[in-house]
């Protein structure tokens, strides 16, 4: 039993292999990308990798599900090729690359690596070759053939016209006294190398590009039996300067010096950690407006803004970029940093002129371009990149500019173009004043603002804020796009122009001619106060021509009883605002009779109860009205028949009488079946009205006549 006890758990293990052993340790993105290359090549036999060729270059990448995907790199297409994966050959005769690369020393490794070039110049030292094939443990980082090729002439030529010191010298740079391989590479890591125990610079990215001074490993872990070997495509030089040295060097940023000297950033590009500096030239200074720069420079932290927005968090070399990135810069925003071919490019614009240039705390990017961030920038500035400059146009015309290019701390609500389509209006006062009330006396952020906060305008207007499930709107206008964020103001791009509450519900419906009727019912119905008084209230509010569509019979029944007719009102109001903006394909609103409206947008048409909106946004200090063509009939309730024909009336009839108005006859069956002949019936005489406005039913015998209209009854 005891012996059976010790072979159960070795024979689980057995059966389950290696997913029952202990994790192993998580593969770098390096090894990552070379596993997916050789997934990629398994059809064509064992350790084959499959590899994108840029095509009409030399370049080759090890291959990653994106890339694979799109066929390009840096926007150039690619073709795949199938070759060995690293430490592996072919056999003749054999599929796929089946056999291990026989082991030998880093001299003859360099051979079977491609890297002959870097092989001949270590034979011509004296020292080199003899280290390279005896005892010990090494790395070499070994520039590949055409990157030799690619030094200018007289740098080569520098190099192997002195062997034993400039040339020796270079190559002990590019070896480490150890063995390193790619899971050990870690980005923004330095390892010491063989030239004077100078740094050498990692940077191991997420894309399983590995750059070495910002050389790229074209092929790594090529193992030797004293070493290891890693082909790189460029030949790397010592680095010796941080990056605020680097500036203080080079002529052509003598603007920058200043302007960092200036913020004080000093202590940072010249400390630890890695970095990527966008650095402007002096050109770049000198296309941007002398009064904005003088007004940056000027400015502490606008000009400490616009310096952090061009250094990124982390050390970007141009060979780890093939596709778009967002990468963030120490002001906070996110620049998209891509490439076009060979050349580099932020915001898809190719304004980087020199790349790669390698400091001790990161890179250095040249770039002929200043980018400023919106948080340097002046209201009118920021307007000036975004869909608002029909409105800011306005602004300016009413005198209203020094408001956005001056340091107020403000929070511009400016329209979009497209509200503008069919024109602007007149620039005159009433244009000037309602301009001043889309503008907030406060820096805003839209992500602060909360439901019901009110804002005070620069014209003394109160204005109110809507949180809705998918919309943020101020009064009737929405937020249309991101806020901008300036230096000291704030632009809030709107979808239309916003309309400052002025007078209560009622106050908006008696100033209205439209809804003469519709007011006269509230007054009937005791809502006046209701809707005067302070309240948050949505008013569906039905026109004229909405009640005069009534059945006349439905219309006069409503009018005459107070009750009933005030039930119909209450329907018409939701208990809360809802402006057009934030109506999404269905809002469910409880109105104050109970019932729910449902309330829908498509098209930019607003429905209730699936009836048309004529208009939207009336906005009043205590709600919003929205007008309608129709009255709403809450559910359960069922308007009566329209007017019926008086060839079909039987009798007895009811007549309803109202003040000023025909006779309107409704019609009820009678067992007599009698018809009558005449479709028109004349005012009643005045002594059969009921105190002049009421409703008045009047029972008939058939008998009876109406004394103006022979074939009518007779009203008793």
């Amino acid at each position: 039993m005891a012996l059976l006890g010790q072979l159960l758990p070795l024979a689980l293990a057995l059966a389950l292999g290696p997913a029952a052993t202990p994790a192993s340790p998580a593969k770098s993105p390096y090894q990552l990308v070379l596993q997916h290359s050789r997934l990629r090549g398994r059809q064509h036999g064992p350790n084959v990798c499959a590899v994108q060729k840029l095509i009409g270059t030399n370049k080759k990448y090890f291959t990653n599900c994106k890339q694979w995907y799109q066929r390009k790199i840096c926007g150039k297409s690619t073709v795949i090729s199938y070759e060995c994966c690293p430490g592996y050959e072919k056999v003749p005769g054999e599929k796929g690359c089946p056999a291990a690369l026989p082991l030998s020393n880093l001299y003859e490794t360099l051979g079977v690596v491609g890297a002959t070039t870097t092989q001949l110049y270590t034979d011509r030292t004296e020292k080199l070759r003899p280290e390279m094939e005896g005892p010990g443990s090494f790395t070499i980082f070994a520039p590949s053939n055409e990157a030799w090729a690619s030094l200018p002439a007289e740098v080569l030529d520098s190099l192997v016209s002195n062997v034993n010191i400039e040339l020796l010298n270079a190559l002990r740079y590019h070896m480490v006294d150890r063995r390193v391989l790619t899971d050990e590479l870690k980005h923004g890591m330095a390892l010491t190398s063989m030239y004077q125990n100078s740094n050498i610079q990692i940077h191991h990215y997420p894309n399983g590009i590995v750059t070495v001074n910002c050389a790229r490993l074209l092929k790594a872990d090529h193992h030797a039996t004293n070493g290891v070997v890693h082909l790189i495509d460029k030949v790397i030089s010592t680095i010796s300067n941080n990056i605020q040295q680097i500036i203080e060097i080079e002529d052509t940023f003598e603007t920058l010096r200043a302007a960092v000297a200036a913020s004080g950033l000093n202590t940072l590009l010249e400390g630890d950690g890695q970095y990527t500096l966008l650095a402007p030239t002096n050109e770049a200074f000198e296309k941007i407006p002398a009064e904005t720069l003088n007004r940056i420079l000027g400015d502490p932290e606008a000009l400490r803004d616009l310096l952090n927005n061009h250094i990124l968090k982390s050390a970007m070399c141009a060979e780890a970029i093939v596709a778009g990135l967002s990468l963030e810069t120490l002001e906070g925003t996110t620049l998209e940093v891509g490439c076009s071919g060979d050349t580099l490019t932020i915001n898809g614009k190719p304004i980087i002129s020199n790349k790669d240039v390698v400091a001790t705390n990161g890179v250095i990017h040249f770039i002929d371009e200043l980018l400023i961030p919106d948080s340097a920038k002046t209201l009118f500035e920021l307007a000036a990149e975004s869909d608002v400059s029909t409105a800011v146009d306005l602004f300016r015309q009413a005198g209203l500019g020094t408001h956005l290019s001056g340091t107020e701390r403000l929070t511009l609500l400016a329209p979009m173009n497209s509200v503008f389509k069919d024109g602007t209006p007149p620039v005159d006062a009433r244009l000037k004043n309602l301009l001043l009330n889309h503008m907030i006396k406060d820096q805003l952020a839209s992500k602060y603002l909360y439901h019901g906060q009110i804002l005070e305008t620069l014209g003394g207007k109160k204005l109110r804020v809507f949180v809705y499930r998918n919309s943020l709107c101020i009064e009737n206008s929405c937020i249309a796009a991101h806020d901008k964020r300036g230096r000291y103001g704030t632009l809030f791009t709107m979808d239309r122009v916003l309309t400052p509450p002025v007078g209560t519900v009622m106050d908006v419906l008696k100033g209205d001619s439209r809804f003469s009727m519709l007011v006269a019912a509230i007054q009937s119905a005791g809502l006046t106060e209701t809707l005067n008084r302070e309240g948050v209230y949505t008013v569906f509010a039905p026109t004229n021509e909405a009640f005069q569509a009534l059945p006349p019979g439905e219309l006069n029944k409503l009018l005459g009883n107070a009750k009933e007719l005030a039930n119909i009102l209450k329907y018409h109001v939701g208990d809360e605002i809802l402006v057009s903006g934030g109506i999404g394909a269905l809002v469910r609103l409880k109105s104050l009779q109970g019932d729910k409206l449902e309330v829908s947008s498509k098209n930019n048409v607003v429905n209730v109860n699936k009836e048309p909106v004529t208009e939207v946004d009336i906005m009043a200090t205590n709600g919003v009205v929205h007008a309608i063509s129709s009255v709403l009939q809450p559910p359960g309730t069922t308007p009566s028949s329209s007017r019926t024909d008086l060839s079909l009336l039987n009798c007895p009839a009811v007549l309803a009488l109202f003040e000023q108005s025909p006779v309107v006859v409704t019609c009820e069956r009678c067992e007599h079946g009698s018809k009558h002949p005449s479709c028109s019936i004349p005012p009643w005489p005045t002594d059969l009205r009921n105190g002049g406005t009421s409703l008045q039913t009047l029972r008939l015998k058939s008998s009876d006549r109406h004394p103006r209209s022979p074939g009518l009854p007779r009203a008793l």
